[in-house]
């Protein structure tokens, strides 16, 4: 009975002597590290036979964003690929910047021209450009050996 009561008073002052020194330590710093201005990311397509709906074929996870490269699949072929960040559709981008040009040339992809109808290919990359006031994310698919530019939108 001593030993429990021992016990117990022990635990309680080793959490409040472990609380006491949680709230003494300094806040974490700030890193200070911005995001890259220009990225690029690379995906793999879905298999084949997968369930109809939209699919999830890749994501990318870092401190700034979450991008998920999503495919729309109809009788188990992926018809259409596309970006979310932070787990919502990319806004179109009206216009985009030479930033966004120049961003993809830096990654060795093709200039960002008129986006095609539905994206599909047997690679994927997904340009990030952060040197402008949103980032933009082109998406790239690769069809034969050629990239083909799919879509932009900022987020």
């Amino acid at each position: 009975m001593k030993r429990a009561i021992a016990l117990s008073i022990g635990v309680m002052l080793g959490v409040a002597a472990l609380v006491s020194q949680a709230a003494t330590k300094p806040p974490l710093k700030p890193t200070g590290k911005e995001p890259p201005a220009c990225a690029a990311i690379a995906f793999r397509p879905l298999p084949s036979g997968i369930s109809d709906g939209d699919q999830q074929a890749g994501t990318y996870k870092s401190r700034h964003a979450r991008l998920e490269l999503m495919a729309t699949v109809k009788q188990g072929e992926a018809t259409d690929y596309f970006v979310l960040a932070n787990g919502k559709r990319l806004a179109a981008a009206p216009a985009l910047p030479s930033s966004a040009a120049n961003c993809a040339a830096t990654k060795k992809m093709p200039e960002p021209g008129k986006p095609a109808v539905s994206c599909t290919g047997q690679r994927f990359t997904v340009v990030i450009d952060h040197s402008d006031k949103e980032r933009l994310a082109l998406l790239y698919g690769m069809q034969g050996s050629n990239w083909q530019f799919c879509s932009a939108g900022s987020f």
